[in-house]
């Protein structure tokens, strides 16, 4: 038995249902493809970036959460260069705030600092954006928040978010090796080309309704990049496609 949906803003511009049958689809056809690489994939990591739903956002207060995982494999020896989580993590937020802002000024982003700003003008009634526990919602099965982040999202986004609804959460972002696409076991490597990437960046993002705590747009976007912060700037510039 269907549960109805919640009424979102979101459904105008995507459709959740549709989206995952073709990426069911999809996934098999490649999964026929790649049985040879010998690694397991998950279905969502071998699809396309899916693009913001900007249009439907226009006019309206996004709230932009920090990210709150970041990891990148040991073959990249990257270990001292993302050593300082913190700065790293500040880094990251930098990149994304600062792309989203730029690239697409129909929406009103309130970006990390101004949660947190919210957050200690609120003690004890808001939750630190830093301590929230939103690396969960990487996770592809969930489409309800589950409490209680589901309450801290709400109680955040109406402090800090002048009573907007929608909350996009940069839930993980992880460095892989550039290799063959869709392979992410050591047997599915390409060979390096001289002046190939070096690594490319998986951003897990999703879009919540802090009022009903539904999450209404997921995806995973990928760039390449020689250093962890143009292979990021070219995975956000993936979530606006058409632009430089």
């Amino acid at each position: 038995m269907k549960k109805p949906r919640a009424p979102t803003i979101l459904g105008a511009v995507t459709n959740p249902l549709q989206i995952k049958n073709l990426v069911r689809g999809a996934w098999w056809v490649i999964a026929a493809a790649t049985a040879g690489c010998g690694g397991r994939q998950h279905a969502d990591a071998l699809a396309p970036t899916t693009p913001l739903p900007t249009a439907g956002l226009a006019a309206q207060q996004v709230s932009v959460l920090p990210l709150p995982l970041l990891a990148a494999e040991d073959s990249l020896h990257w270990q001292a260069l993302l050593a300082d989580r913190r700065a790293a993590l500040a880094q990251a937020d930098s990149v994304i705030g600062t792309l989203l802002t730029a690239r697409t000024p129909e929406v009103t982003w309130v970006l990390p600092d101004e949660l947190r700003r919210a957050a200690r003008r609120a003690p004890g009634i808001a939750p630190d954006p830093d301590r929230m526990g939103t690396a969960v919602l990487r996770a592809q099965g969930i489409e309800v928040v589950p409490d209680p982040l589901r309450g801290e999202l709400r109680t955040l986004v109406a402090l800090g978010g002048n009573g907007g609804r929608y909350a996009l959460v940069p839930a993980a972002l992880v460095f892989r090796r550039a290799g063959a696409p869709g392979c992410r076991g050591t047997a599915c490597r390409a060979p390096t080309m001289p002046g190939a990437p070096v690594a490319t960046a998986e951003l897990s993002i999703v879009m919540v309704d802090v009022r009903t705590g539904r999450v209404g747009f997921r995806t995973v976007a990928r760039g390449d990049g020689d250093d962890p912060w143009s292979a990021l700037a070219r995975a956000v510039k993936s979530l606006t496609p058409g632009l430089p």
